[in-house]
């Protein structure tokens, strides 16, 4: 780093997306402190965890996981703002890259064939500029060495927010919005589909259907965050 970053840092300090604390000159998004009190769910070493349960009797699926503990105001919500609404990708693929850490430690990294996200709207899309799981996707592909396929599933209906109907209304504003559009990253393989935080599962239980519609050979679920 050169004498002029020096100064800029300095002069224009880059704080922690999670609690908003300087960051010091070798940490990038996240401080160390709250790199090491992640609150993890380490879902990913109970093939009971209660995201699986969450989705028992709705859909067929081999895994369900999720990364991080989700609570309203806290460091989880900070950060999945800032990747959603600020423009901080850096930080979904560093948080994927860390996932892909822990999931390649148990050797799923030979389970997939296949990483797909949920899609955004062509319309939300555009107003936004990126869709916030690609980075989380291309996270998990660096540390898994297994393929990403951005635009394997397509977003037909743009829907409202879900953020104050019921599970029964959440699944009827999702059911069928979802279709593939690329069969080849589909048919036959083994497919973990990717969001950055799951509340009722709704969202995810239309993916899966579609991918299941498209002959794909298996689905597992990985999210970033998981709302408590």
């Amino acid at each position: 780093m050169s004498l002029f970053d020096d100064f800029l840092e300095l002069i224009f300090p880059e704080y922690c997306l999670m609690c908003n604390g300087s960051l010091l000159k070798n940490e990038k998004q996240i401080c160390l402190y709250c790199r090491y009190h992640l609150p993890v769910t380490n879902y990913h070493n109970d093939p009971n965890n209660a995201l699986m349960q969450r989705f028992a009797g709705k859909v067929n699926i081999k895994y369900a996981w999720a990364f991080l503990k989700f609570t309203k105001g806290g460091k989880v919500q900070n950060v999945l703002h800032h990747l959603k609404y600020n423009g901080k990708k850096d930080a979904g693929i560093l948080l994927g890259k860390w996932y892909g850490s822990e999931l390649r430690k148990r050797e799923y990294h030979t389970e997939f064939d296949s990483i797909i996200p949920v899609p955004l709207h062509a319309s939300k899309l555009k107003k936004r500029g990126y869709n916030q799981c690609d980075p989380i996707v291309a996270g998990l592909s660096l540390q898994l060495g297994v393929a990403a396929y951005p635009i394997a599933l397509k977003r037909n209906i743009h829907n409202p927010s879900q953020t104050r109907l019921s599970r029964m209304e959440r699944y009827d504003n999702t059911k069928d919005i979802f279709e593939v559009a690329d069969y080849e990253s589909v048919r036959d393989k083994r497919i973990l589909l990717v969001d950055d935080i799951v509340t009722t599962g709704s969202t995810l239980e239309s993916c899966i259907m579609a991918l299941q519609k498209a002959k794909c050979k298996e689905v597992s679920i990985a999210c970033l965050a998981s709302a408590q």
